[in-house]
C-alpha cells in the first residue's frame, strides 16, 4: 500500500472549504442587496406603503458577474416597462376584459421579443397582467419606480460585491491535470503485475469519462471570462482568459492521446497469451507513466499559476519529471526492439504505444508552454487591437467621389504618351 503525498489529501479539503465560503459570501451578498433596495424604496417617495418589487427586482438582477448583472437588469427595466406600457394603453383604451387579457398578453408577449428580452421575456405579459387587473392606471407609476430601484441596487451591489472567479477555473485546471495523472498512477500500478482485459478495459473507460471533466473546466472557464468582462478589478489580470483557455485546449489534446495510450494497452491484453509488450517492457512502461503522471500534475499547476505569473517552481519540477519521463520511454523503447522475432506478433501496438508515449512528452514540454505566453498582450486588447489591422483598400471608392487631381494629371500624362507613339 503506497501513501499518498499530504497535498493530495488537503487540496480537496481546500476546493470544499473554498466552495463553502463562496456559497456563504453569495447569501450574504443577496440578503443585503434585498434589504438596502427596500430600505430605499421606503425613502423615494411616490412608492407604495410596502415596496416589496425593489427587493424582488434586486434579487433576480444581481448575478455572480458584473456583466451578467448589467444584461439582467436592462432586460428586466425592458420587460416591466413594456409590460406597464402596453397594459395603460389597453386600459385606457378598452378596459379591462377577457378579451383585452388576452390581446395585452398577445401585446406584451410580441414587444418582449422585439425588445429581445431573453429569457426575461415573460415579466413582460406578466407585468401587464398585473397593472391591468388594478381598478386604476394609478400604480402603474409605482410599480415601474420600484423596478427601477431594485435594478439600480442590483447594478450598485454588483459594481462592488461581483466576484472574480478565475480562481475556481485555475482550481479546475489543476484538478484536471491531477485527475489524468491520476489514471496514468493506476495504469502504472496495474501494469507492474499482469493486467487483466477487463482491467485495461476499465482503463480506457475511466479515460473515457475523463471527458466530462473538460466539460465541467469549460464552464468553469466561462464563468471566469463573465466575471471579468467590465470587472474594474480585473485590470491586473490582462491575461487571464487566454491563459485559461489555452491551458484547457492543451489538456484536451493531452486527454486525447491518454485516451489513445489507453486503447493500445487495453488491445495489448486482448489475447490469451502473454501481453504483446513482454513482462521487462511492462516494468519500464509502468516507471514511464508514474513519471508522466507526476508531469501531468506538475503542468496542471503550471497552467493555473499562468494567471499570476509565477510559474517558476512548478516549471523546475515538471522538467525533472519529464527528463525521467523521457529515460524510462527510451528503455521502454529499447526493450521492444529487442524482443525476439517469435514473441507474438504484437509489433504494430508496440509502435502504437511509442507514439503516444512521445507525443505525450512533446505536448508537456515547458518550451510550448514559454513560447505561447511571448505571444499574450501585456494588457487586455481593447476592440481596435482584437483582429488584424484593417486594409487601407478595403472599401470601394464611391462613384460620385472625386479623384484626386495628381492623380488625374498622372492619367493625363500617361494618356498623351500613348497617343504620341501611335
Amino acid at each position: 500500500m503506497t501513501l499518498q503525498p499530504v497535498s493530495a489529501i488537503t487540496e480537496p479539503l481546500k476546493v470544499v472549504r473554498r466552495k463553502a465560503q463562496s456559497k456563504a459570501a453569495l447569501v450574504a451578498r443577496l440578503t443585503t442587496t434585498a434589504t438596502a433596495s427596500y430600505l430605499i424604496a421606503l425613502l423615494v417617495p411616490g412608492t407604495t406603503a410596502r415596496p416589496t418589487l425593489a427587493p424582488l427586482t434586486a434579487l433576480l438582477v444581481l448575478q455572480f458577474s458584473l456583466y451578467r448583472t448589467l444584461r439582467s437588469a436592462v432586460q428586466r427595466v425592458g420587460s416591466v416597462a413594456g409590460g406597464v406600457l402596453v397594459a395603460v394603453v389597453l386600459a385606457w383604451a378598452l378596459g379591462f376584459t377577457w378579451w383585452s387579457l388576452g390581446l395585452a398578453v398577445g401585446a406584451a408577449l410580441v414587444l418582449g421579443h422585439l425588445l429581445r428580452l431573453g429569457e426575461h421575456v415573460l415579466e413582460a405579459p406578466i407585468s401587464a397582467m398585473l397593472i391591468l387587473s388594478l381598478p386604476t392606471g394609478m400604480n402603474a407609476a409605482d410599480r415601474v419606480l420600484e423596478t427601477l430601484i431594485g435594478a439600480a441596487a442590483g447594478l450598485a451591489a454588483g459594481l462592488v460585491f461581483s466576484p472574480l472567479r478565475v480562481q475556481p477555473a485555475e482550481e479546475a485546471i489543476e484538478e484536471l491535470g491531477r485527475d489524468l495523472g491520476g489514471l496514468l498512477d493506476t495504469m502504472a500500478e496495474g501494469l507492474r503485475r499482469t493486467p487483466t482485459h477487463e482491467e485495461t478495459v476499465d482503463w480506457l473507460s475511466r479515460a473515457r469519462t475523463l471527458g466530462k471533466e473538460l466539460g465541467r473546466v469549460d464552464r468553469a472557464l466561462s464563468d471566469a471570462e463573465d466575471s471579468i468582462r467590465l470587472n474594474p478589478r480585473a485590470t491586473g489580470l490582462p491575461h487571464a482568459s487566454v491563459a485559461l483557455r489555452t491551458g484547457l485546449e492543451a489538456l484536451e489534446h493531452v486527454w486525447m492521446t491518454l485516451r489513445g495510450l489507453a486503447r493500445s494497452v487495453a488491445d495489448s491484453t486482448r489475447g490469451p497469451e502473454d501481453p504483446a509488450f513482454g513482462r521487462a517492457a511492462q516494468d519500464e512502461l509502468a516507471r514511464t507513466l508514474e513519471d508522466l503522471a507526476a508531469s501531468l500534475r506538475m503542468y496542471g499547476r503550471m497552467l493555473g499559476a499562468e494567471v499570476g505569473g509565477d510559474t517558476g517552481p512548478a516549471e523546475s519540477e515538471l522538467r525533472k519529471s519529464l527528463t525521467c519521463a523521457e529515460a524510462h520511454r527510451d528503455r521502454v523503447a529499447e526493450t521492444l526492439l529487442n524482443l525476439p522475432a517469435d514473441e507474438p506478433p504484437g509489433w504494430p501496438l508496440r509502435g502504437e504505444l511509442l507514439v503516444h508515449l512521445d507525443r505525450l512528452l512533446d505536448q508537456l514540454r515547458v518550451e510550448h508552454r514559454a513560447t505561447a505566453r511571448e505571444t499574450w498582450p501585456s494588457r487586455r486588447p481593447s476592440r481596435r487591437r482584437a483582429g488584424p489591422p484593417r486594409p487601407s483598400r478595403i472599401r470601394p471608392r464611391h462613384p460620385a467621389r472625386r479623384e484626386p487631381p495628381h492623380g488625374r494629371r498622372a492619367r493625363e500624362r500617361a494618356r498623351s504618351r500613348g497617343r504620341g507613339t501611335r
